[in-house]
């Protein structure tokens, strides 16, 4: 089919365009929202593909996922969020923009520009073109399932900047930002009407499919995409509890008692899988990890993995050297060699599907939820217990009965397996079994540091979920080169895009005002309010 065709086509051009962008910046910001390779309208309605096409851009986009587009990935989720999550480290003695970049909280201008561009060229775009088009015909529902793909896409953005441009969107960038309180307000109004319009087109036909032939996720399984926009409504709930209680636990509780469920099996993840047939990638964890050897394990999850005995390290990444051993962040003057055969990349192959959002992730929100505001009728004890079993389920590994009722094993010391000198003592002390007797802080501590293990991969999560609760406790990076002082405090979010400032000065003064702090990493997000 002509889409096919000009899918690879775009790939081929956004790599070429990662390679420029690596060493220098993009001044053309104001036309990422024309992009010349997708779909012209003729094209769409000969291959009926007017809302298809677009949907399948957007669900590539969520997570930047493609052929040749490891590079961009790398930039957006691995180099940040892989990393200021714990996931992972880098080896590599340097890029494009030289040996000093995210690893020593400084963000370089072109990969602080990739992360907006990749959104509104691949998510926001084509979802305004669904929603032109779903407009004219009454298409409630398809617009609803494109909204829940736009919210995944957009708060993950929201999450790295603050501040960004949304509801007044509409088809251009040159428009004012919303404050990050205003684009989470957002989110929820159209969760809420999404999942109601997704709930009543389930309950008309409960056998009927949205967009299958062009979803890369669920296949148009309506069922399984409202348990998960449920659990991502929760998601976001728990996101901005310590910034406005009351607006979080009435998301929440809408969530807990939705008819639309949660993801209680590994079947429920959400996942972008490869088809061979229509579009094919290579998974760009593998890429980059073992591929191309970039980054791997992070001192951080070695700490707890190695620590806790966790059966699902082996099943994470990859042994070398005896055993699952990772790096600390922030090295200089690399000597790339002397990592490769004593650290470990992830386990997860060239063709493995890339998530989205693990099942076991809404076990761990409800169990939040039911500590923190006493919501749902089963126990956080046995909502935290199952998430560690369903964990496992999804890793594919056996123990947790064991691994759960372990209240003696704690975090273990970092030993720097290259022998470059790198040892520390481990920060986290939290054991892993549950105790009713442990005080508030203490089982909230247990919770995200469990879903912290079961959402591995995803690190812009990770990174979320560290700032937001200050847990678990991570490794710093060994080199603060950003003059900001962020050793204790930790890096809190990407700077806005030099190329806004170029081409959109205006509206991005106005919402680096809206911080409440300068346009740096220090500043903290609307939401990241807990103590540090």
């Amino acid at each position: 089919m002509k889409s096919n065709k000009l899918m690879k086509i775009s790939s081929g051009i956004a790599a070429l365009a990662l390679l420029l962008g690596f060493t220098a910046c993009t001044s053309e910001f104001d036309k990422w929202n024309s992009n010349p390779n997708e779909a012209t309208e003729a094209q769409r309605e000969v291959d009926n593909q007017s809302t298809g096409s677009p949907f399948a851009q957007m669900e590539h986009g969520a997570f930047c996922v493609g052929k040749d587009r490891g590079g961009s990935f790398q930039i957006i989720d691995i180099l940040a969020g892989g990393q200021f999550g714990g996931y992972f480290a880098n080896l590599k003695a340097g890029y494009g923009v030289g040996s000093t970049h995210y690893s020593h909280y400084v963000l370089p201008d072109g990969w602080v520009n990739e992360p907006f561009k990749n959104a509104y060229t691949e998510v926001m775009q084509p979802w305004y073109t669904i929603k032109q088009q779903c407009d004219k015909d009454g298409n409630t529902s398809v617009l609803a399932l494109a909204t829940v793909v736009k919210v995944l896409g957009m708060s993950r953005l929201t999450d790295m900047y603050g501040p960004i441009p949304y509801t007044k969107y509409g088809g251009t960038m040159k428009v004012a930002y919303d404050s990050q309180e205003e684009v989470y307000k957002s989110f929820f109004t159209e969760l809420d009407n999404a999942i109601d319009v997704l709930q009543k087109y389930y309950n008309a036909d409960n056998s009927a499919q949205l967009l299958a032939n062009y979803d890369y996720v669920y296949s148009g399984n309506v069922q399984r995409w409202l348990k998960f926009a449920n659990t991502l409504r929760l998601r976001l709930a728990m996101r901005i509890c310590y910034a406005d209680d009351a607006l979080a636990k009435e998301e929440a509780t809408k969530s807990v008692s939705s008819a639309a469920g949660f993801m209680t099996t590994k079947d429920d993840a959400a996942k972008h899988t490869l088809n061979s047939a229509k579009f094919t990638y290579n998974n760009p964890y593998w890429e980059v990890t073992t591929s191309w050897q970039d980054l791997h394990m992070g001192a951080s999850i070695d700490s707890y993995m190695n620590g806790y005995a966790d059966p699902r390290v082996s099943s994470y990444f990859v042994a070398r050297g005896g055993g699952c051993y990772g790096v600390r962040l922030g090295l200089t003057n690399i000597n790339q060699s002397s990592y490769l055969d004593v650290t470990s990349p992830a386990n997860i192959g060239q063709n493995d599907p890339v998530y989205w959002m693990k099942a076991a992730e809404g076990c761990f929100l409800r169990a939040e939820a039911k500590l923190r505001w006493d919501l749902g009728s089963e126990t956080a004890k046995s909502l935290y217990e199952q998430g560690i079993a369903l964990s496992f389920d999804e890793a594919g590994v056996a123990g947790a009965a064991s691994y759960m009722s372990n209240s003696t094993s704690v975090p273990a010391d970092f030993a720097d397996k290259s022998g470059n000198g790198s040892d520390t003592s481990a920060r986290g002390t939290v054991t892993i079994a549950w105790d009713d007797n442990d005080s508030f802080e203490t089982k909230l501590e247990k919770i995200i540091t469990q879903k912290w293990l079961a959402i591995y991969p995803d690190g812009e999560e990770a990174w979320s979920e560290f700032r937001r609760t200050n847990y678990p406790k991570l490794f710093p990076t060994m080199n603060d080169l950003s003059g900001l002082g962020l050793q204790s405090l930790q890096i809190r979010r990407l700077r806005f895009p030099t190329s806004e400032y170029e081409t959109n000065n205006v509206n991005v003064t106005a919402a680096a005002a809206l911080l409440g702090g300068a346009d740096n990493a220090k500043t903290q997000l609307w939401w990241d309010k807990k103590s540090h």
